[in-house]
């Protein structure tokens, strides 16, 4: 219950603005480019098998807990085609491409500053995957992931504002069938 209350408050604070502005050396970084969350677009059949998949396993432990170890899950599944390491389908560029639900972001030496009220905030995500849950705005997500530091083990949802990265390097795929 007090993981449950710190992720909501954690994104609630993402999404009413918490996070304080663009961190310095942001500007390294390619821009977030066109998410398509408020355009007529409509989420590929396979992106929508993979959110149902991951719906049904929120709050549950997939595999050994470890974060690659959803996104395995719901690829294999499906039937798509991916590497079985870190390439988890298409690459998609982020500047030309829509974002959308159920894409796979791979995190790289990541990490991540913001401010909740006064206090300044950071994580570390040295090699992390996540699938893309739902597009909140222009580079604002909620993330489905497991092995962190607010669910665990478990599949849970947190918030990430592209804008809050300070370091590293992320990248975000398409399954494809």
């Amino acid at each position: 219950m007090k993981r449950l209350f710190l992720t909501m408050m954690l994104s609630l604070a993402i999404f009413s603005g918490g996070f304080a502005g663009v961190a310095p050396g942001f500007s390294d970084f390619p821009s977030p480019g066109y998410f398509c969350f408020d355009s007529g677009d409509s989420i590929p059949a396979l992106n929508q098998k993979i959110l149902e998949m991951v719906t049904q396993q929120i709050d549950k432990t997939v595999g050994r807990g470890e974060c690659w170890d959803l996104a395995a899950l719901v690829l294999n599944q499906n039937g798509a085609k991916w590497d079985k390491k870190y390439v988890f389908g298409r690459k998609v560029d982020p500047v030309k491409d829509c974002i959308y639900p159920g894409d796979i972001i791979q995190f790289e030496g990541v990490k991540i500053k913001y401010t909740i009220g006064h206090a300044v905030h950071t994580e570390t995500m040295p090699h992390h995957t996540a699938i893309i849950y739902e597009v909140k705005g222009k580079g604002v997500f909620v993330l489905a992931h497991q092995n962190t530091g607010t669910s665990g083990r478990k599949v849970g949802l947190s918030g990430l504002d592209l804008k809050t990265i300070v370091n590293g390097k992320y990248q975000i795929y398409r399954p494809e069938e």
